[in-house]
């Protein structure tokens, strides 16, 4: 551990504040509501503020004590999982998943979820790295987002066919 490379740390570990992914949230909800984009924007309402709160529940759930070490940050929230992780995957997953949706080309569509993966990898490290999580609070934070953010997707686009399917019902009668 040098000085410089907690300060990084410290600084990557925020893209994870709540704070800072509410503000991220409400950006991009406002760029998908002037894109008249409603889908996803029901997309985003359920799976970021819903997977911050599904987080909060399993910590209550699993109620697990954080890593104690003597020169850890202080935090009394409970441990698993990750917050800051789960918090980073279901928006950053958000994003990249409209984003792939959005764009063309295999490359371009590659590297958004690379960008994607990168970032939340970075989160997780940095909670690691700064002592105030465990790797199993990560990987676990990680898995609850991906699984959070699937369910969100299928659900949404189920809502959108099927709408769209009575639809045309209505249309052809």
């Amino acid at each position: 551990a040098t000085p410089t490379l907690t300060k990084t740390m410290l600084f990557i570990t925020h893209l994870g504040d709540t704070p800072v992914v509410i503000f991220l949230t409400l950006l991009f909800a406002l760029f998908l509501f002037w894109k008249r984009q409603r889908y996803w924007l029901l997309t985003l309402v359920l799976t970021v503020p819903c997977g911050m709160l599904l987080n909060s529940l399993l910590k209550i759930a699993f109620a697990r004590a954080r890593p104690s070490f003597n020169d850890s940050l202080v935090l009394t929230t409970f441990s698993f999982p990750s917050g800051h992780t789960m918090a980073a995957t279901v928006f950053f997953g958000t994003v990249a998943a409209f984003l792939v949706w959005s764009i063309r080309g295999r490359g371009r569509r590659v590297l958004t979820v690379l960008v994607a993966s990168l970032l939340i990898a970075l989160v997780a490290f940095s909670r690691i790295y700064l002592r105030v999580h465990y790797l199993s609070d990560v990987l676990a934070a990680i898995a609850a987002g991906l699984a959070w953010l699937a369910l969100c997707l299928t659900g949404v686009d189920t809502l959108r066919r099927r709408r769209s399917h009575f639809k045309r019902q209505r249309l052809s009668v």
